[in-house]
């Protein structure tokens, strides 16, 4: 019997599409692997429209995250983000940090209803963000665009990888992000799909002092921390809430009242020519929105309800007395084994009900 929350059974958390491809950077970890050009197969602006109106039945104030590529490498995004609002859907939009950014898109895109722009940084400083993102300039074009969208009024969240190369990086970009008033610091660890294949991960251990670290700041931040791909961030965060010597009978901010997003589970993602996935970092299609409702695809495909289902998880998370809190990253599961369902090799906890063969994160993606 399926145990989840309604809410995540019956519509997600957060719906990303993925409105092109079209680029103008080469980031290293780029999951889409990115294009200078746009793809003649992109959905048009009616079937656009379409997939917004039928998110629409999720619910009202459905979260839609417009994301790429570069979102605005496309000539109508200013019309969506208008027709989503419009029609009732919370949108928001993670563009790249290039020219496109000028102050007037983003006043337009404010006045078009937009509710939140999201930001990338992944260096301290310039010569370690524009080496990553394998664009001089783009640094400073990321911060302006910051600057610019709270002088506009519109929340601010920033977005950080973590992998080998950036890992030192995070005391200063977490200094950078208090500076911009950031609402949210949205930390995203590495699952090596697309050009993120040939970047380093960091190592279990490492992942977990970083993610005690992000607990801590946490507390005393202005803004939230949340963890993409790596919902054993909730387990630390538990543990660390547990062992604390003020420590309360709940666990903070709710922390175990209800299931993580993971991919599938609260989490979908419409790519560029209407492919429906559990996670843009998890390519195992469930559907096309050019074919049926991106609410049946989510609710009813065999894809989407088995990674709902966190007692048919396999190996130790499977076996993990977390995983109804937590579930692993199915897409760093099946970057490694091509099985969603098997361990996150990433997390170093061990359950004691637990006696098999450990995850080999050393192993190349499958």
């Amino acid at each position: 019997m399926n145990d989840q929350p309604i809410e995540t059974a019956r519509r997600p958390f957060v719906l990303i599409w993925e409105l092109t491809r079209a680029c103008e950077l080469a980031c290293k970890h780029c999951r889409a692997d990115a294009k200078p050009h746009r793809h003649p197969d992109e959905l048009s602006t009616s079937d656009g429209k379409q997939l917004l109106e039928d998110a629409r039945a999720f619910g009202d104030g459905q979260l839609i995250v417009l994301s790429g590529g570069d979102p605005l490498a496309r000539d109508d995004t200013v019309e969506l983000v208008e027709y989503g609002t419009d029609i009732g859907l919370r949108m928001t939009m993670t563009p790249s940090g290039t020219t496109s950014l000028t102050r007037e898109r983003i006043r337009t895109l404010a006045d078009a209803g937009l509710r939140r722009m999201a930001l990338s940084i992944d260096g301290g400083s310039a010569s370690a963000h524009d080496e990553f993102r394998q664009e001089r300039g783009s640094f400073e074009q990321t911060i302006h665009a910051a600057e610019e969208t709270r002088r506009a009024g519109l929340p601010l969240q920033i977005n950080t990888t973590v992998c080998a190369e950036t890992v030192d990086e995070l005391p200063a970009i977490r200094e950078i992000v208090a500076d911009l008033d950031a609402v949210l610091w949205s930390v995203f660890f590495l699952v090596p799909v697309g050009r993120g294949r040939v970047l380093d991960p960091i190592s279990p251990d490492h992942a977990e002092r970083v993610m005690e670290w992000l607990a801590d700041v946490s507390k005393i931040a202005r803004f939230d921390v949340k963890t993409t791909e790596a919902p054993h961030y909730r387990r630390v965060a538990i543990e660390r809430h547990r062992s604390s010597e003020t420590a309360e009978r709940s666990p903070p901010d709710g922390i175990g009242r209800r299931t993580g997003i993971t991919a599938g589970n609260g989490f979908a993602f419409v790519s560029h020519t209407g492919d429906v996935y559990p996670s843009g970092f998890l390519p195992a299609v469930a559907g096309s929105v050019r074919e049926e409702s991106i609410v049946d695809i989510y609710r009813d495909s065999e894809r989407f309800r088995s990674l709902r289902e966190p007692d048919a998880l396999r190996g130790k998370c499977g076996a993990c007395e977390y995983r109804h809190v937590c579930g692993g990253s199915r897409s760093r599961a099946f970057a490694y084994t091509g099985d969603p369902l098997e361990s996150d090799p990433l997390c170093p906890y061990v359950p004691t009900a637990y006696d098999g063969p450990l995850p080999d994160q050393s192993c190349k993606p499958r």
